[in-house]
């Protein structure tokens, strides 16, 4: 059983790792493997005892008062290495004397009480047989005569009290054990379901291991979809991670040149918008001087006039003749040198489309992707068949193992065992039915005697007449005392028995307590078991020689059961890798070694990209040579923040007319009024629209911003050009030499994302058979369910609760005896009694008998042995 047990455990590794190590961090992206399939186990190893529990309890109280010394683990090794040794060890030798010695101590308890035990096994009877004999000889109360005495009520009343509580604590003590010994049957005809319970979890067990184990074999096929996938699509993956990583400098170099592009063209506009305001401006302005020549002229002749001879208007008119100066164009856009030829030379730039040129290269670099899938075809192919030749061999290697004959096996025996358990649990429950009727006769016993005595005390109680003297007292109150004495009776017949019974199951129920029960809930007695050397000489780990038949591996009960009790895999609790380390057969490094080799041989040559061809090149050294860097900006930008005239006509207008209206009233007033409305109207129909069209429209706020980037663009164009095209030719150089470091490297980590999927799905594997595959729960519930339920729970605690209660009984039978003897003598009837007569009536009795307490006795014909005695000697 052991080696198919051992053949199960590595089949239920046949698809999984032993050992759970990282290998690949980080991991390149999470797969999901969903779960292992499994069913929960029904048995819940736990026993709820109910309202019994507290009687348990307490009997656990006492055995520690009893026996408080902890587990003996080294008496218990040394004994077990003697018995279980090859010689025979000599009682006398001194070691073994300490042995004894040491038992002893540690058995104190249990002996002294079992003392007591026999002790009150053979005393009792004895006395019994004693008590029996002196009273058939009148002796120890067996004569039928009471002594009247002043206390006799309140003694009697003392004594029925006694002998009720000692009855009362005699039937808590046969409940007790009643109540164990019900529980116990309760428990056995019930455990039935719990057996079966056990053996259902194991098939569950049996059932369910192969599916998990196709559940592990089958997620394989995750991983590979998963780096096929990443194969299929090497393009965006591999290809994508070279071209971001030469993008760095390739899009930047680029990005440079398309705008240079664009700033060509802008210079373009930017010069045909100063050659175009410029001669508008020019043109404007010159026809504006001659109108305001013709003004100034014809003004001059109007102050010439000798009117403005006379004493009231010289003076004004020498004020308007000295102001002519202002009437005159202030910008002089006729000076500011032309741009025809930086024009034309632009323009000669632009025949060539350097924007289409640059565009090229980016869609010569976008073709990355492309150009490794067409290089890596041939070798991603042969990265496929490897792949799939992994998957076959974990297939060929799970369908070799004899799978299936080793479960057909292991059912078999446990559906035998189970027949076996069903066939024979009748039988148990017979002998439980024998055990439990013989229990509970014997608490019919200590009922048979309660009832004498609660009879006793009933009839005694009830039929007791105070008034009645000894010798008539009544039928029912006899009663009484007969049933006492009827019950004293029995309790000498049946306290041996009881004693012996109680005896025997503390000895037996009190130790296997103290040495199974508590050792295996605080795990001390697998401590024990798991002692080097100690079931077999020769092996250092038991367990491990049975397992392995290598007692040096490190493989304990101790450890096996928590492991089971926690639900983890069998292979992880048995250390199974001992037998068949399945970390050799699926070692990741066996089969990614050839995936790893075959992607390092991926060449890919990105030579044929050409980001920027060399008429784009000369194309940007003629726009520097182009010379808008040798434009007058300054020129420009002086004339075009001028205003148009010296001085506002508008307002020289009007204060023209404001001066004529200071002058006399006549020709000259008028006239030059007159020449005031023709500078309002140059005014309005020249100056305003020049300078509307300046400010507003085109000329002067277009021709603003063109020079404003011209002189932008001119400034150290030559470097700029010179530095785009050293980018351009580091990004070609980088492409064309140095591409080959950057393919490494991503090639590598292409390589670690393909490979980091198997292993995931190893380390996948690992934790699964560590905690999941082949779970072992069911096993650590059959040894919960056979010690701690069946041994310990049922078994154990009924039976120390029932020697508990029934102990209890007997000991308190000892008092109970003594109260009835005594009790029984106030309620039976005696056939003499005590006679008083009255001192002064016959004094001279009281004088020669004494006060003895026996008068007149043969008065009322009533022998008395005392009064007879002492007339005769008289």
């Amino acid at each position: 059983m052991a080696v198919e047990l051992c053949l199960l455990l590595l089949l239920f590794c046949g698809s999984t790792i032993s050992e759970v190590q990282p290998i690949y961090k980080p991991p390149p992206g999470t797969l999901d493997f969903g779960f292992v399939p499994s069913k929960t186990y029904d048995t819940g190893a736990y026993h709820e005892p109910g309202s019994i529990g507290i009687l348990f309890k307490i009997v656990h109280a006492f055995l520690y008062l009893v026996q408080p010394n902890s587990f003996p683990q080294d008496l218990i090794r040394k004994v077990a290495q003697q018995q279980l040794g090859k010689t025979q060890g000599d009682y006398q030798k001194p070691e073994n004397v300490v042995l004894t010695l040491q038992a002893i101590y540690y058995e104190i308890g249990f002996i002294v009480s079992a003392a007591l035990g026999l002790l009150f096994i053979l005393l009792l009877p004895l006395v019994g047989l004693c008590f029996c004999m002196c009273r058939c000889c009148d002796n120890c109360g067996g004569e039928m005569h009471q002594r009247q005495k002043k206390n006799a009520d309140c003694q009697r009343s003392c004594f029925a009290t006694f002998l009720f509580v000692a009855s009362l604590i005699i039937s808590v003590g046969v409940l007790c054990a009643y109540a164990a010994n019900q529980h116990l049957t309760n428990q056995v005809r019930g455990a039935k379901k719990l057996v079966n319970s056990n053996f259902k979890d194991l098939k569950i067990f049996l059932n369910d291991t192969p599916a998990q184990i196709d559940y592990l074999v089958s997620q394989y096929n995750t991983a590979k979809d998963k780096a096929l996938s990443d194969l299929n699509n090497v393009g965006p993956v591999l290809g994508t991670r070279v071209q971001e990583q030469l993008g760095k400098e390739v899009r930047p170099a680029l990005d440079a040149a398309l705008t240079m592009a664009g700033a060509i063209r802008e210079t373009k506009e930017a010069l045909e918008n100063v050659s175009v305001s410029v001669e508008v401006l020019q043109e404007g302005t010159e026809r504006l001087r001659a109108n305001l020549t013709d003004v100034k002229t014809h003004l001059s002749n109007t102050l010439n006039d000798s009117a403005c001879n006379a004493a009231q208007a010289a003076s004004t008119c020498n004020i308007i003749r000295n102001s002519l100066s202002q009437l005159n164009v202030n910008a002089n856009f006729s000076g500011l040198p032309g741009v025809s030829s930086q024009l034309a030379k632009v323009n000669d730039v632009l025949k060539i489309d350097l924007s289409s040129l640059v565009q090229k290269g980016y869609a010569a670099f976008n073709d990355t992707p492309d150009l490794v899938v067409n290089q890596t075809r041939n070798i991603l192919s042969d990265i496929k068949s490897v792949l799939e030749s992994i998957g076959s061999n974990i297939t060929t290697f799970t369908k070799a193992l004899p799978v299936q004959k080793i479960l057909d096996d292991l059912m078999v025996y446990l559906t035998q065992s189970e027949a076996y358990v069903q066939d024979y649990f009748p039988l148990v429950e017979q002998y439980d039915f024998y055990r439990w009727l013989g229990c509970l006769i014997l608490c019919c016993m200590v009922v048979l005697i309660l009832v004498f005595y609660y009879l006793g005390l009933l009839c005694g109680t009830c039929g007791y007449d105070k008034h009645a003297s000894p010798t008539t007292r009544g039928c029912i109150s006899n009663t009484g005392g007969n049933f006492l004495m009827a019950g004293v009776g029995f309790s000498f017949l049946f306290s041996w028995v009881l004693m012996t019974v109680v005896v025997l199951t503390f000895v037996t129920g009190g130790n296997v307590e103290k040495l199974v029960c508590e050792p295996f809930e605080d795990k001390n007695l697998f401590k024990v078991l798991d002692t080097p050397y100690l079931l077999n000489q020769q092996w250092k780990n038991y367990l491990a020689g049975i397992l392995f038949k290598n007692p040096n591996v490190n493989l304990t009960f101790e450890k096996v059961y928590s492991d089971c009790k926690e639900n983890k895999g069998i292979y992880t609790s048995l250390h199974l890798e001992y037998l068949f380390n399945i970390n050799e057969f699926l070692n990741i490094s066996m089969y990614t070694e050839d995936v790893a080799l075959k992607i390092e041989h991926i060449q890919i040559n990105l030579s044929k990209i050409i980001l920027l061809d060399e008429i784009g090149k000369e194309n940007l050294l003629n726009f520097s040579s182009s010379g808008i860097d040798g434009i007058d900006f300054s020129a420009y930008l002086t004339e075009i923040n001028k205003s148009v005239t010296k001085v506002d006509l508008l307002s020289f207008a009007n204060d023209l007319e404001a001066r004529a209206d200071q002058l006399p009233k006549g020709a000259l007033e008028n006239a030059l009024k007159g020449h005031a409305n023709s500078i309002r109207m140059i005014h309005n129909q020249q100056v305003v629209p020049l300078e509307q069209a300046m400010k507003y429209v085109k000329a002067r706020s277009t021709l603003n911003q063109s020079v404003r980037l011209l002189k932008k663009t001119s400034s150290e164009l030559m470097v700029k050009v010179k530095n785009v095209i050293s980018a351009v030719n580091a990004a070609q150089f980088l492409i064309n030499n140095n591409a080959s470091q950057v393919i490494v490297q991503e090639t590598k980590k292409y390589m670690d994302t393909i490979v980091g999927y198997f292993e995931q799905y190893t380390e996948w594997v690992k934790e699964s058979i560590a905690m999941e595959v082949a779970a072992c729960k069911p096993i650590a519930n059959v040894i919960d369910t056979a010690v701690d339920i069946f041994l310990c729970s049922y078994i154990t605690d009924s039976v120390n609760t029932f020697w508990f209660g029934l102990g209890g009984s007997s000991m308190f039978l000892i008092p109970a005896i003594i109260f009835a003897v005594k009790l029984s003598k106030y309620y039976r009837r005696m056939d003499t009694e005590d006679v008083y007569d009255d001192v002064e009536t016959i004094p001279m009795k009281t004088t020669e008998n004494g006060n003895n307490g026996y008068h007149k006795e043969h008065l009322y014909g009533i022998h008395n042995p005392v009064f007879t005695s002492s007339v005769e000697q008289w």
